[in-house]
């Protein structure tokens, strides 16, 4: 959860209120978020540097740190915060954000080359006129860059800020991908020109930005924003330019997102926007710019348009558990900035209408609109209740039938484990000496590691690290465990299905084919019942891979292969890093339910 540290006496003042520690604490959890701590400045810094020892001054500022919802982008700032506690406790009215009416042949310009689809394809931009700095207001605006990189812009690699002073650069804007010698620019805070290549090797010692040259180092080309004189505003997702670099003095502010993802640029745009035209010289005013592709289509940004939502009274004061009228739901909705209405239906029904503003990109289903309502009513005063249903919480078939499945393979001297569902793609297929035909796993789309790069279909190469990581443990190894597997499944809504099994794994100086073979034969026993039809000839023999050749068997259910088992081949023991032979059963305990 993100942590937004604020000066308690500029917040204070702010808020038109003064709050003892205790009663700040109490507007805190009545509005959702959650005072996390209180020290110094000083403090933070002797903390972050290690050092004991020294005295508290007590005229140094006191600081608030306070914890919000990570899906919260407008209350990562003080600016945030304040507006949304002060339309809470009734000081102050839901705002109306405006995009300037400017003439099309006034209106700034973005010119999008096509070759920035090849690294970054999407910008978006918008101005703040005449907006009025001091030092804390400035330092808010900064920290709120920081705190949506690192947040919904997942480290600048989604979507990355640039802020420019816009009295010192030219419009029209373009926004262009280059080869790195042919960009060359002052960065923010140097004073010596670099060409692209050479800045990223500049910046590989600097704490702060060399996490993120990985973004496009690799890239034959790099992103850059020009103005009409050829001035370099950005390198995004690295640096600005020093010419364009705002200041106290600053009146108009230029700022630009580029980005991977455009919902998520118009998201981090609107944010900043939205928090800080309360200081423009028209309050709550943002100017458009209008972003040209090279293909003739054009989109202007920002989009504050208010959206709205139609929610039945039932689904918002149903599932909390409360018996409101649609007159009491509207002002605990217009507490939490989202402008509200109702209206009845034909059959005669109340429906709430729901206005979502812009800051509020967290509002997205009927859920969201009942949690909002929850948080307004005060969870504290929802009455306890029973549920209506007494088998609500009930265990599910197929947990209750695993832990059989449990006890008896732990009955047979086996120790459960438990492992990743993740792998990756090498263990889960090549190591095992299977093909991918593209059809079966999951593929995660940005892993973290090469070691979660795809979700397991098998759980035969999780015992297998298992066994790798315990190689000095005493002869034999006995394991298993029942666990899911996911396969891409089309017919399901989500494109995938998850599938829950049984492994074990038997390795001795000796195949140990025996051992298997008398644990299968005990599971398929204890799992035969009046509606489970198991046939005499449920082995035969197969010819999977992983396993040696005329060393294996599949296991048949209804004329369904539902398992296989058999000797461990060596090469995939050898890819493993296991000396010794091992002997392995997988079955879809799910198929037998």
């Amino acid at each position: 959860m993100p942590t937004v540290s604020v000066g308690r006496d500029r917040l204070f003042e702010a808020l038109g209120e003064t709050y003892t520690q205790e009663d700040f604490e109490k507007l805190c959890f009545e509005f959702g978020i959650e005072l996390d701590d209180v020290t110094t400045e000083k403090a933070i810094i002797r903390k972050e540097r290690h050092l004991e020892g020294e005295e508290e001054d007590e005229d140094e500022e006191v600081i608030y740190k306070i914890e919000v919802a990570a899906n919260r982008y407008d209350l990562l700032c003080l600016e945030g915060i304040v507006r949304a506690l002060r339309i809470f406790i009734g000081k102050e009215e839901i705002p109306v954000f405006k995009v300037s009416d400017v003439p099309p042949k006034s209106m700034l310009k973005m010119h999008v080359k096509p070759e920035t689809a090849l690294i970054r394809p999407f910008v978006v931009c918008a101005v703040l006129r005449g907006i009025t700095f001091d030092e804390a207001r400035y330092n808010s605006f900064i920290d709120l860059q920081d705190k949506l990189h690192q947040n919904i812009c997942r480290k600048r690699s989604l979507v990355a800020i640039g802020t420019h002073d816009l009295d010192t650069i030219q419009g029209p804007f373009s926004y262009e991908a280059l080869p790195p010698p042919d960009i060359n620019f002052v960065p923010l805070k140097q004073v010596k020109s670099f060409r692209a290549g050479e800045l990223l090797e500049f910046y590989r010692s600097d704490m702060k930005l060399k996490k993120f040259l990985h973004i496009i180092e690799n890239s034959p080309v790099y992103p850059v924003i020009y103005d009409s004189n050829r001035t370099v505003l950005s390198l995004p997702p690295i640096i600005n330019g020093a010419h364009s670099a705002i200041t106290l003095k600053t009146k108009n502010v230029f700022i630009e997102c580029t980005a991977t993802d455009l919902t998520k640029a118009n998201i981090v745009l609107n944010t900043m926007v939205t928090m800080f035209s309360e200081y423009c010289g028209k309050k709550f005013e943002v100017e458009p710019v209008e972003v040209v592709y090279s293909d003739g289509r054009s989109s202007i940004y920002p989009d504050l348009t208010v959206s709205n939502m139609e929610v039945s009274l039932a689904d918002i004061t149903g599932p909390i558990g409360i018996a409101l009228e649609a007159s009491e739901v509207v002002p605990l909705l217009n507490k939490m900035q989202l402008q509200a209405g109702k209206s009845l239906t034909t059959n005669g029904n109340c429906n709430i209408i729901v206005s979502v503003p812009p800051t509020r990109s967290d509002i997205l289903h009927a859920r969201d609109v009942m949690e909002d309502v929850a948080i307004a009513y005060g969870f504290n005063n929802i009455p306890k209740s029973k549920p209506k249903c007494m088998t609500t919480g009930g265990r599910q078939p197929l947990n209750r039938f695993s832990d059989k499945i449990r006890a008896e393979v732990s009955r047979a001297g086996y120790m459960e484990v438990l492992t990743w569902v993740l792998c990756s793609h090498e263990e889960n297929f090549a190591m095992l000496k299977r093909n991918d035909d593209g059809d079966k796993a999951v593929i995660i789309a940005n892993p973290r590691s090469s070691d979660f790069e795809v979700v397991r279909t098998s759980l035969m190469s999780c015992l297998l690290k298992t066994v790798k990581h315990n190689i000095d443990h005493p002869r034999p190894i006995k394991i298993f465990e029942v666990g899911d597997v996911v396969i891409l499944d089309a017919a399901r809504d989500v494109g995938a299905a998850n599938n829950r099994r049984l492994a074990a794994l038997y390795c001795n100086v000796t195949s140990g084919f025996e051992e298997i073979l008398g644990l299968v034969e005990r599971i398929m026993k204890v799992v035969r019942a009046p509606h489970v039809q198991l046939s005499d000839n449920y082995m035969r023999p197969s010819n999977e891979p992983e396993f040696f050749p005329n060393r294996q068997c599949s296991i048949i259910f209804q004329e369904k292969q539902i398992g296989h088992f058999g000797i461990v081949h060596p090469e995939v023991l050898k890819k493993f890093g296991i000396p010794d032979p091992c002997s392995y059963v997988e079955i879809d305990i799910q198929a037998l339910l």
